[in-house]
């Protein structure tokens, strides 16, 4: 069941790669490497266990993958081609030009069609899981509501996979698709599977700025670009100044005179720092006064592709028995080396920006794109609700504090196709004898009566604000007080703030149109009001944890260079809270401790 046509093209899943532990490249990958950068890129913070499987499954991913049809890059010689991303020192991220997600998309929805058109599934496009059913305390099926005619349906079933994605909208601006939301992860939370380290989330640091207070979402950029462009700003404030005045261009700053800051600061990984490290290097320059964008808060960084065009130029002209290339040639083979390999990206850019990155460096800046908390599984994927199985981004199980790039799809593929397929079926093997689950018992009945209530409540609300008009305030707060940097004081705040905002949400929302028919608002309050209740939430998190770790970093604790500050000794713990009612402040939390065996904990150390 999915609100969308499976095969629709979501902006934030387009441009990923996968990794796999690959020996392609000779250069000393393993499983074990895999785990441990894995692990480490999560400071530390995620389940040994799980993080160990997913990389001794991820060789297996790739070869169903090929299988399916995906065109994945290949070498001269015939071999599949990898490339570097963020966090690792070896080449082990597998990719389709720049849209590998997309293609790995379709070469699933073309193994469902196949069952689907044997008969063996069958498909709701366009509805939505707005609560699960429980029976004798097992999941045992979900009310939907189809988004086209607006009628709730009962679906039954011995068990029920929640595979919906994270919570980045959160935020209200991200790099997520518009329609990516928390409401079957919350639904199932508020029914008794505990939501863990919800303040963990992934800011990308290539993403293209923002650029007006009226724009409604965020485009990423491939982490791929990190391998062949320089991040930099300029190393004098006046000339960040008068770039942002558009009296200097980026081409006339000289050479010295740039400051590429991650090759200063990190110098193993240079430019492929993890993201949530290349994020907080960026706002750093920015909050220094050295940004180059000209929006209400100067926050932009250039990632420059000069450099690369004229090696990779040269390098082509020597292949083709040029050994005197001239400037002009080197360019024009490094431009062509470029297109490429990362075409589909910059024609992006181009059309939404309207400047060339082969001429001039592109803007990017930090955006919200992944959330690595979410509802608290077992090893074998089910929450604490018996028969409530969650997969990929919506569970918390495999990334920590901070995912690696090109690790989500990797965890997506390896927990539907060779983790959930033994889980569930050891789970059913119980099951044998309890015949079809009625749609007819009271269960159902008062499942489906909530949702029915919910909708009616806000249909008649009568209230004079949009629902983008809480979302954004939402957002605000969000962003300034539970965003890349936190605190004490902002996350107290935070958590007053988004309260009074739920009241004034519930007394002043207006919904238009009716409960039968296509109603983009009715759906969006009902995202919302999870989302304000989950904001809550996330600050009541990142408030109880102090330290910092990967993408949860806070002020107070840092060391003397502004990196994270863990204290293993009192928060090497899960975080997973429990639902107590409509106050989110009641959540009682449950702390699970994180051993490692196979790994020795320490500080991470890119330099």
């Amino acid at each position: 069941m999915t609100i969308w046509k499976t095969k629709r093209n979501i902006a934030r899943c387009k441009e990923h790669a996968i990794n796999e532990k690959s020996q392609y490249q000779n250069d000393g990958d393993s499983v074990y490497r895999l785990f441990y950068d894995t692990i480490k890129g999560g400071d530390y913070r995620a389940r040994e266990a799980n993080v160990h499987r997913l990389a001794e499954v991820s060789g297996n991913i790739i070869d169903q993958c090929v299988a399916q049809g995906v065109p994945f890059a290949r070498e001269y010689g015939g071999m599949l081609d990898n490339r570097s991303f963020g966090g690792t020192q070896v080449q082990r991220t597998f990719y389709a030009a720049g849209q590998t997600g997309q293609q790995l998309l379709l070469g699933a929805y073309s193994a469902l069609s196949r069952q689907i058109g044997l008969g063996r599934v069958q498909m709701f496009n366009r509805h939505e899981m707005l609560d699960l059913v429980k029976v004798d305390g097992k999941a045992r099926g979900i009310i939907a509501r189809n988004l086209i005619t607006g009628e709730i349906e009962r679906h039954s079933a011995h068990a029920v996979v929640i595979a919906s994605g994270g919570y980045g909208n959160v935020y209200f601006l991200s790099t997520n698709a518009m329609g990516s939301n928390v409401t079957a992860g919350w639904k199932i939370h508020k029914q008794g599977a505990l939501f863990a380290n919800p303040c963990y989330v992934q800011i990308h640091p290539t993403c293209i700025p923002v650029h007006g207070t009226n724009q409604s979402k965020l485009t990423l950029m491939s982490e791929s670009l990190r391998n062949s462009g320089r991040i930099w700003v300029p190393k004098k404030k006046e000339d960040a100044e008068a770039i942002r005045a558009g009296k200097l261009k980026p081409t006339q700053i000289a050479e010295e005179d740039r400051d590429y800051y991650l090759e200063r600061r990190y110098p193993a990984f240079g430019n492929l720092v993890p993201r949530d490290v290349a994020s907080r290097a960026a706002k750093e320059r920015c909050d220094a006064g050295y940004g180059i964008e000209a929006n209400d808060t100067n926050e932009g960084v250039y990632l420059d592709f000069s450099t690369e065009i004229q090696t990779k130029g040269r390098q082509a002209a020597y292949a083709k028995g040029n050994h005197n290339p001239t400037p002009e040639e080197i360019t024009a083979l490094g431009k062509q080396w470029l297109e490429e390999k990362y075409g589909n990206l910059f024609t992006m850019y181009q059309k939404i920006t309207d400047e060339n990155p082969y001429e001039t460096p592109m803007k990017i800046y930090p955006a919200v794109h992944y959330t690595m908390g979410g509802v608290w599984v077992d090893y074998n994927l089910q929450s604490t609700i018996p028969g409530c199985f969650v997969a990929g981004e919506a569970n918390f199980s495999d990334h920590g504090a901070n995912r690696l790039g090109a690790s989500a799809l990797m965890q997506g593929l390896a927990d539907g196709y060779f983790v959930l397929p033994y889980t569930i079926s050891n789970y059913l093997a119980d099951e044998i004898r309890t015949g079809k689950i009625s749609t007819e018992s009271p269960e159902f009945a008062e499942a489906e009566a909530r949702v029915k209530d919910s909708i009616s409540k806000f249909l008649n609300n009568n209230g004079t604000k949009s629902v983008d008009y809480f979302h954004k305030k939402l957002g605000l707060i969000m962003w300034n007080k539970v965003g890349m940097a936190r605190n004490e004081k902002g996350l107290t705040e935070a958590i007053a703030e988004i309260a009074q905002l739920k009241e004034d949400f519930y007394k002043d929302v207006y919904v238009p149109g009716s409960a039968d028919e296509l109603n983009p608002e009715l759906e969006k309050v009902l995202r919302v009001a999870d989302f304000i209740e989950l904001g809550q939430l996330m600050a009541m998190d990142a408030l109880q944890r102090k330290e910092s770790c990967g993408g949860h970093f806070r002020e107070e604790y840092q060391d003397a260079e502004g990196e994270t500050l863990r204290d293993d000794e009192n928060f090497k713990f899960v975080g997973a809270w429990e639902y107590k009612g409509d106050d989110i402040s009641k959540e009682e939390l449950h702390k699970e401790e994180l051993k490692y065996e196979e790994i020795k904990i320490a500080a991470r150390n890119y330099k």
